[in-house]
């Protein structure tokens, strides 16, 4: 394994520790190339806060490995393996059919981050498709993941976003794009279950139970991403105890944003509780519980109001994977399991109600300021409020402007204003709560009309204006030069985008 590759000018993806897990877990893979690529952003403020070095990447070989031209025979790319219940049922074999792992890169903290690419051509794992990816499923993921990072909230991050210079044919024929992304890791609830999935079938020709994949994939976990549980004598319970705690609050923030992710299959769940697999998600523009965006989740299982029931549903598929490692008798396994999984929905609720606190600028949560919460967003479902707005209205009221700039935005003008005299008497005063409260409420978002115009700009007219404006604004949305405040507008009823579908 070449370490020695980090002067400037050099590739600095230099690792490959995936290659350190069982050999089934991965497979060797190596992208397609791609007719003639060229780079169309280069996320070089993220590189400057990781401390890597710039220079690489805009050369022609990193062109050239990066698009899928040429290899790193010192780091050769992989395919992960994983299984996953999609909406629910169930798939043994899925794994990265359109990415390709190109290892690690250390950055200037001393930490080790994937960078991966999506889109990239096919690998053993793709199931018939033909592993690419068109160049506005590639914006799309990059400016929600952007966005994400924005908002402070764990996420996958976009490096680079190429085009390939190949033709993707969907519905029609679209220009094709490789995102290269990076993230914490790249494990999933599905790789768990994949492992055990490989275990079972093992013990199904041996009289001894196997879960020596499950264990070295558990070891693995714990050695990268949770260090500190290496010395407990229940690792592998701590381990599920910590996913869960990472899921409770990463789903916590997406709500207090009002954000979707669409499709949490336990495909698309991080072990290390980030964001990950931006598809068919969005930022809701009017409040509604019950709001989906996926095209084909009609029976709204992972709707905004679902995805903590969805999360502790797709920890407990983690637990059942892990059991063999809690305890030799499996009824104290079940029952430890059961254990901690019982502690997600308190975390959540701490969380979420957490967040709502400091949303509304309350100085601490309880029953009167609860209710008052509740009212508030029953009233905005009722009168279809926008989501942001709202919040980013009421900080300005807080901030001195008049009540009416809320008020304004319901039609139950009696109702709200009751309520607004409420706030005014329950809320904190005090700097510290104002500018606490500022930095729960954001300006802008990544509203889906100005995504999809940022996209038609670019595929339709070679335009990427937009999609960078757009980047630089999501970089900071609790601030907003004037220039910019078209971007803080919810749709006309004309451009909503009521559906979002599926990157592949």
């Amino acid at each position: 394994m070449n370490t020695n590759r980090t002067a400037t000018g050099e590739n600095p993806i230099c690792f490959q520790h995936y290659r350190d897990l069982p050999r089934e877990m991965f497979a060797e893979s190596i992208p397609v190339p791609t007719a003639s690529p060229s780079l169309i952003e280069l996320n070089k403020n993220l590189l400057r806060q990781l401390g890597i070095d710039a220079s690489w990447f805009n050369s022609e070989q990193a062109l050239s490995i990066l698009s899928g031209s040429s290899i790193n025979d010192d780091n050769r790319p992989i395919a992960l393996a994983y299984s996953g219940h999609q909406f629910g049922h169930w798939s043994p074999t899925l794994g990265d059919g359109r990415a390709h792992m190109l290892g690690q890169v250390k950055t200037a903290e001393g930490k080790y981050l994937d960078f991966q690419l999506k889109g990239s051509g096919r690998s053993q794992f793709s199931r018939g498709g033909d592993g690419r990816a068109t160049l506005g499923s590639v914006m799309r993921e990059y400016l929600l993941s952007e966005a994400m990072a924005g908002l402070g909230i764990a996420t996958t991050r976009s490096i680079a976003m190429l085009a390939t210079g190949d033709s993707v044919a969907r519905e029609q024929l679209n220009p094709g794009a490789i995102l290269v992304r990076s993230a914490q890791s790249h494990l999933r609830v599905g790789s768990f279950q994949f492992a055990n999935a490989q275990a079972a079938n093992t013990r199904s020709f041996q009289s001894q139970p196997v879960t020596s994949g499950v264990k070295a994939l558990a070891d693995f976990t714990i050695a990268k991403h949770f260090p500190e549980l290496e010395q407990s004598t229940s690792k592998y319970l701590d381990l599920l105890s910590a996913v869960g705690k990472r899921q409770a609050e990463l789903i916590a923030e997406w709500m207090l944003v009002g954000f979707i992710h669409g499709v949490m299959n336990t495909d698309n769940v991080s072990i290390v509780g980030e964001t990950i697999d931006f598809g068919p998600c969005a930022f809701m523009d009017e409040f509604s519980p019950k709001k989906v965006f996926s095209s084909i989740d009609t029976q709204g299982r992972y709707a905004w109001d679902q995805q903590p029931a969805i999360a502790q549903w797709n920890l407990t598929r983690l637990a059942e994977t892990l059991l063999s490692l809690f305890d030799e008798d499996q009824e104290k396994s079940i029952e430890l399991a059961q254990q901690c999984l019982s502690e997600f929905m308190p975390q959540f609720q701490k969380a979420y109600q957490s967040g709502l606190t400091q949303k509304f600028g309350f100085p601490d949560s309880n029953e009167q300021t609860k209710q008052l919460t509740s009212e508030f967003l029953a009233a905005m479902a009722r009168n279809g409020v926008d989501f942001t707005v709202f919040f980013s209205s009421l900080t300005q009221v807080a901030e001195g402007e008049s009540d009416q700039v809320v008020i304004n935005l319901f039609e139950d003008s009696d109702v709200v204003t009751a309520l607004i005299k409420q706030w005014q008497e329950l809320r904190a005063k005090d700097n510290e709560t104002l500018s606490s409260m500022r930095q729960a409420n954001p300006a802008v978002i990544a509203r889906n009309h100005q995504v999809q115009f940022a996209i038609d700009a670019a595929v339709e007219n070679n335009d990427f204006l937009p999609f960078r404006r757009l980047c630089r604004v999501l970089a900071n949305p609790y601030q907003i030069d004037p220039a910019d405040e078209d971007l803080m507008t919810p749709p006309k009823f004309e451009e909503r985008v009521t559906q979002t579908f599926c990157g592949t």
